[in-house]
């Protein structure tokens, strides 16, 4: 997450960040760490415009450049493990993500991440909303049958 931040904030060529990175910050850090963290970092940023697409789909009326720089990238990161990290179960991601902001952002945040991130989760596994709103409701003109989650009045 802070190689992300800074990769952000100053746009270092990547090599000369992970250099800085692993040899003054975290020179004592395990080699299976730094793998699996330098791999999450070259896949964010090699994958950083879908990504950001993506995340621009689903934030309504939020602009990626105007989200707090924490909460971006720990999005960010989230996205990516959602995308290409299919060993980890959707669900650990978010809350992973969650915590983290939690620790380095505000309580606010940690809402928005999460519906965020649940969103993005639902439309990957092409789930449908868990509580429709009158924009999710398909128009009348093009209703063929009504889609599973749709209330049927004739239902017990």
């Amino acid at each position: 997450m802070q190689m992300l931040y800074q990769y952000d904030v100053a746009r270092p060529p990547v090599d000369e960040l992970l250099e800085t990175y692993w040899s003054e910050l975290r020179p004592d850090a395990d080699e299976d760490v730094r793998q699996f963290a330098t791999s999450l970092l070259v896949g964010t940023i090699e994958h950083l415009e879908a990504i950001d697409r993506l995340l621009a789909s689903r934030a309504e009326h939020w602009r990626i450049e105007r989200m707090a720089t924490v909460d971006r990238n720990i999005l960010r990161l989230a996205v990516y493990e959602l995308l290409y990290e299919t060993e980890t179960p959707k669900v650990v991601i978010i809350n992973e993500a969650i915590e983290i902001a939690r620790r380095y952002s505000t309580y606010e945040a940690t809402q928005f991440i999460n519906g965020l991130l649940d969103a993005i989760r639902r439309h990957l596994e092409g789930s449908p909303p868990s509580s429709p709103t009158s924009r999710d409701l398909p128009s009348p003109s093009t209703t063929v049958g009504a889609p599973s989650w749709y209330w049927d009045e004739d239902e017990p």
